[in-house]
């Protein structure tokens, strides 16, 4: 595993949102699916805005591995399971990135129900 340059975590802070693929069995990447991240620290994290049942959630835990594109940077990533600990900074931080859209698209990747479908991203 490697980690996020100081520069690609600046892409990620600016970027709106980004585009995450996960490989199939056979090696090959899926489409891409755009969706809201986060950083806390290091760390990029993304959650499930309709849960455990969303496709793009689902084949990211079972692949184990994907792709992420964001403000011009392309990287292979693991989908890892995040520690407890990092949830209440988690919800901040997208409380901070996105809270100008409302409370409603908000509050589906906050709050005590997210942190099953939440993933964070670790470069290859």
């Amino acid at each position: 595993m490697s980690a996020w340059t100081a520069a690609d975590l600046a892409r990620v802070d600016e970027a709106d949102e980004l585009r995450i693929s996960s490989y199939r069995p056979d090696g090959t990447l899926r489409p891409g699916v755009t969706i809201w991240a986060a950083r806390v620290g290091d760390d990029v994290y993304v959650r499930s805005a309709q849960g455990p049942g969303n496709g793009w959630f689902r084949r990211a835990v079972a692949a184990g591995r994907g792709h992420v594109s964001v403000g011009g940077v392309e990287t292979d990533v693991d989908f890892a399971t995040p520690d407890d600990a990092v949830h209440a900074d988690l919800d901040a931080a997208y409380h901070a990135k996105y809270d100008r859209y409302g409370p409603g698209p908000v509050g589906a990747v906050t709050g005590p129900t997210v942190p099953a479908v939440t993933l964070r991203l670790d470069p290859r």
